[in-house]
């Protein structure tokens, strides 16, 4: 039994190495690969953790799988609030990165292991787009939110050595020159994307899109001058951008940013940007659909418990996320809601169909 679930972790762990170690786009065989490596191990380790009592749950250590690399925006947010949930549930929370495919590798890792509240998936907004973006047949209807923990807003960002000094300069640059000035992404469906898809609509300009594996992958290849932009979270660049290494041209946002006071709101330069606000990321925490409602009670009382805790608030407060601390049909309805100003959107810019 241990040796099964030393091997599932192995494989675990070794692909998510992989996938922090890439900047490179992988191809469909290689996810293919991956997905059903992950596949794999989550079976194996389901086999030998067996599905416990829920009545005395947890009587293990639970797995948190991060979609995102290591200090990401996703994983900078959810390590914290695990070490303070898991003072709560008096087991550990083990976080494991496992990137890929959009966040749909760990997405698939944790919905192919058993449905019993030990494998936990802590994600951002990506998900709850995959079927319409043909990423995952799987969203987070396929899922419970245990935990919801809040929304932020995003700019645009150059870094500090960039010929760039406003948002409308790399519009015409890249209009000029079409396709060639380069925006960093973490690949179809996430962040960059879509918002490079708004931009699209709104301006006609076109980009060369780079995928990187994470946030912060994305946002490191634009303060190396790898690439010449990004769209990046208020909470991810803001320790980048008090250091001088990136700056924000612009903010998605209807309202100034009260740390960011003299950042204008892209609606300044493009005040079509309009429609498509207020607009930005969430992160939360999820069980497998089916997950014994007791477990999912535990859970939620624990990262409910763990959320307003003061040395969170002020993670929270220092990233600039909005704190939302949803559970159950709140949480339910909050990302349906998303889901479909999101959707609606994209299909104004032309992204989908």
């Amino acid at each position: 039994m241990k040796k099964a679930l030393s091997a599932a972790l192995a494989i675990a762990m070794t692909l998510s190495m992989a996938a922090c170690g890439s900047s490179s786009a992988k191809t469909a065989s290689q996810e293919t690969t991956a997905a059903a490596a992950t596949t794999a191990a989550a079976a194996a380790a389901s086999a030998s953790a067996g599905s416990g009592n829920s009545a005395n749950y947890p009587t293990q250590n639970v797995n948190g799988i991060v979609q995102w690399g290591a200090g990401g925006g996703t994983d900078s947010l959810m390590r914290p609030l695990s070490a303070l949930a898991e003072q709560k549930l008096g087991k550990s929370i083990v976080i494991q990165n496992m990137t890929g495919a959009t966040g749909s590798v760990a997405t698939q890792y944790v919905y192919d292991a058993a449905a019993d509240g030990y494998n936990l998936l802590m994600g951002a907004e990506n998900p709850a787009l995959y079927d319409v973006l043909d990423i995952s047949k799987l969203t987070y209807e396929n899922f419970d939110c245990v935990y919801l923990i809040g929304d932020e807003v995003v700019g645009i960002v150059v870094g500090k050595d960039s010929p760039y000094k406003s948002f409308t300069e790399i519009v015409e640059a890249a209009k000029a020159a079409p396709d060639t000035i380069k925006l960093s992404t973490t690949g179809t469906g996430g962040l960059p994307w879509e918002v490079g898809s708004f931009i699209m609509d709104v301006t006609g300009a076109t980009f060369n899109q780079v995928p990187y594996d994470s946030d912060a992958s994305a946002k490191t290849a634009v303060i190396s001058g790898e690439c010449d932009f990004t769209v990046c979270k208020v909470q991810s660049g803001i320790e980048d951008w008090k250091a001088g290494d990136l700056n924000y041209l612009c903010l998605l946002s209807e309202k100034p940013v009260e740390i960011m006071k003299d950042v204008p709101l892209i609606t300044k330069e493009y005040p079509d940007f309009e429609k498509y606000l207020p607009w930005g990321p969430f992160y939360g925490v999820f069980v497998k659909e089916g997950t014994d409602p007791a477990i999912r009670e535990t859970l939620a009382k624990a990262f409910s418990a763990a959320g307003p805790e003061q040395s969170y608030q002020d993670v929270l407060k220092n990233f600039n996320i909005n704190f939302l601390g949803y559970t159950g049909d709140e949480a339910k309805n909050y990302i349906a809601s998303w889901r479909e100003n999101t959707v609606s959107a994209l299909k104004k810019s032309g992204a989908i169909q």
